[in-house]
């Protein structure tokens, strides 16, 4: 709200003359804005919301010393990742040979093709199950997930690897769209294999205890 300050004189001049105009100052009163600025203030609070915490669902396998109820997954839809020292990543599809003619080592960009070929391949082999479809478009999923329902990401850290490791490995799972993966402590039999590939040598067996 603005008003006009003309003080007390009428702005004529007395006598003869041409009547003189009184110069008038305005003063504007900020009062109304402090109320609306509040005002303002007020509506973006309880209008806003609050961020989220994302977070990431991961499905762990059962630990369990009996081999009927371990996790089952069919070995010709698997792929196994194993993070070792130096960023260094090793691989193998379904079980590792004996030989070890099927492990093989890469870089983390060179990884994805792997996952991405893997993947592809596990879909083209895709036959159609109307109740997976059904229970996917229930639960507002795509039918993506069903046609690569074989497909197994074991993701398996070393001692030596670091968070960092982990948590880009589990970024080129969200970003290829792996349904289905899980992280599992390595084998002795992997361990030894990343080992051998480095230039290392296996670990020793623990001496026997002579019986008494």
């Amino acid at each position: 709200m603005a008003s006009l300050d003309t003080g007390g004189d009428d702005g004529h001049k007395k006598g003869p003359g041409v009547k003189k105009a009184k110069k008038q100052s305005t003063r504007v009163d900020m009062t109304p804005m402090v109320d609306l600025g509040f005002l303002l203030i007020t509506f973006f609070i309880f209008t806003a919301t609050m961020s989220n915490p994302t977070t990431m669902d991961l499905n762990m396998p059962k630990d369990s010393d009996k081999k009927d109820q371990e996790t089952k997954i069919k070995q010709s839809g698997s792929l196994t990742v194993l993070l070792a020292k130096d960023n260094k990543v090793f691989y193998y599809e379904g079980e590792m040979d004996p030989t070890g003619a099927n492990f093989k080592s890469d870089t983390y960009k060179g990884i994805r093709n792997e996952i991405i070929n893997k993947k592809k391949e596990v879909v083209s082999h895709y036959v159609q199950d109307p109740a997976c479809e059904q229970e996917a478009r229930a639960k507002g999923k795509s039918i993506d997930d069903c046609k690569q329902k074989d497909f197994f990401v074991i993701i398996k850290p070393t001692d030596d690897a670091t968070y960092k490791n982990v948590v880009d490995m589990l970024d080129e799972m969200t970003i290829n769209k792996v349904a289905r993966y899980a992280l599992v402590k390595p084998f002795p039999g992997e361990l030894d294999a990343i080992r051998l590939t480095i230039g290392g040598s296996p670990a020793a067996a623990a001496p026997a205890t002579p019986a008494k």
